[in-house]
């Protein structure tokens, strides 16, 4: 009994961690330097938008997010913000709701529109609905940020983590990585922190 008992223990084993190697694939995501693939989501607008609207930007700044999650509604202010100082510059923003809205129907579409129209959003706020977009990016966290440059047509990753480094208090902020990221790239300098840890809710998965 004990040989069977220890068989079955190690095949669990083995399937919870070969589960947990195709989870890691399936968020791995872009990587820097890595050109993003075309997409096309639905705008609250009703109209499709994808990578392909942007050619005449010179970047492009992701930000997955949600309704519901209070780190996201922290953090509105400050990426309409960033979308008021760099789309004139060629960076504007782009959201993307990347949560199963039958997780929380605050997340649904129509709740969408109407998040946006009451905080006025000067930026496009599309559906992930089959969540593909997320996870082609590698996405995990709401809010989290990538950041695109845009070089002959391709849109080239440049940034990926935090807004900033403090989500709670919008006015006890040190470092604000995206706007130093941005600022970098139109001044054609490096990222000085390409990478950081985005800190909010995880993205519920369907």
């Amino acid at each position: 009994m004990e040989k069977y008992t220890g068989r079955f223990l190690l095949t669990g084993l083995f399937l919870l961690l070969t589960g947990i190697s195709i989870l890691a694939q399936s968020v791995k995501g872009y990587n820097l330097g890595d050109a993003v693939a075309d997409f096309n989501l639905k705008n609250i607008d009703g109209l499709s938008v994808s990578l392909s609207n942007y050619r005449d930007k010179k970047g492009l700044i992701v930000v997955f997010t949600s309704n519901h999650c209070p780190f996201s509604k922290a953090y509105e202010e400050r990426l309409i913000s960033l979308d008021r100082n760099f789309a004139g510059q060629g960076y504007p923003v782009l959201a993307v709701m990347a949560n199963d809205p039958e997780a929380y129907n605050e997340d649904s579409f129509e709740n969408m529109k109407a998040r946006a129209q009451t905080k006025n959003y000067p930026y496009p706020y599309v559906m992930d609905e089959a969540q593909s977009i997320a996870r082609a990016f590698g996405a995990t966290r709401l809010p989290e940020v990538y950041v695109l440059k845009q070089n002959a047509g391709q849109f080239i990753l440049e940034y990926k983590g935090a807004i900033d480094d403090n989500p709670q208090d919008a006015d006890s902020v040190q470092r604000r990585y995206v706007y130093e990221a941005v600022s970098g790239l139109l001044a054609d300098k490096p990222v000085q922190s390409p990478i950081t840890k985005p800190i909010g809710c995880g993205i519920k998965w369907k």
